[in-house]
């Protein structure tokens, strides 16, 4: 599975301390950049014949279980009006999972999304944390404009993408070597990673159903359609957009619903 867990250290030299094994040191140049995030849908049971027989229970009884051999498409009005009048549990009553591979500062805002979230995050307790590190792309915005509550960031100049790139790559080469360092004098790993910042990339698995996917949708993107302006910063916003995509596939008119009523969560 690709993501840091995956990625190839060049390992030049080991320190031995006291006779214990020796600890590999890894050099700057085995250091890996990027500037992207990795979203796979792992597992899922999600489609839109799930919104009809949970909402159906209540007028139909067992025989809304007769919802699962129909085709979703006849009741597409049902489900549109669900998510008008913000009839929300219906949009419960499936399952996606996706592996994601992000820097730590994006799960740290993406487990502010708590009601209808499941999360088992990579370890620095119990493995050895790759040297994988966020570099904005060319393409990031760096320069907030405003007040806050009110700001708007615009394109940075070839200098400041320069600066951001150059000193963000000399840090988290300080970084990893410190954390390399306390690791090759026997410190534990749980303290060694004290030395490692945020920019690191970890991996996690992330379960939700539909209702709390558009719940953190319409908070961590920004879209035309939206009747609520969002602001997310956009590196969790870039795992969103990734997210958005594979549950578009699975319940095509919950999707369909959700932009037309203004991409706001039932």
């Amino acid at each position: 599975m690709p993501g840091p867990a995956g990625c190839p250290r060049k390992v030049v030299a080991t320190t031995e301390v006291m006779g214990r094994t020796p600890t590999p040191v890894t050099t700057p140049e085995s250091l890996t950049f990027r500037s992207d995030v990795t979203v796979e849908l792992v597992k899922s049971s999600a489609s839109d014949a799930d919104v009809l027989f949970a909402a159906r229970v209540s007028t139909a009884g067992e025989q809304s279980l007769d919802e699962l051999k129909k085709d979703p498409e006849r009741s597409k009005g049902l489900i549109n009006y669900l998510m008008r009048d913000r009839h929300g549990s219906p949009f419960e009553h499936n399952s996606m999972t996706f592996f994601v591979s992000a820097p730590i500062f994006v799960f740290r805002e993406f487990m502010r999304h708590r009601v209808g979230w499941s999360y088992n995050e990579e370890s620095g307790r119990y493995r050895e944390l790759q040297p994988v590190f966020y570099v904005p792309g060319s393409d990031r915005k760096l320069v907030q404009q405003g007040r806050p509550g009110k700001y708007v960031f615009v394109e940075g100049t070839p200098a400041q993408h320069e600066a951001v790139s150059g000193t963000l790559r000399e840090s988290y080469e300080q970084a990893y070597a410190a954390y390399q360092k306390l690791l090759a004098e026997g410190v534990a790993r749980e303290v060694a990673r004290a030395a490692l910042p945020v920019g690191l990339y970890s991996s996690m698995y992330a379960t939700c159903n539909a209702r709390s996917l558009m719940h953190f949708l319409g908070l961590r993107t920004q879209h035309e359609l939206a009747k609520v302006p969002s602001f997310p910063q956009r590196e969790i916003e870039m795992v969103g957009e990734k997210m958005e995509a594979e549950w578009a596939k699975l319940m095509p008119l919950t999707y369909a619903a959700f932009n037309a009523n203004g991409r706001v969560a039932p």
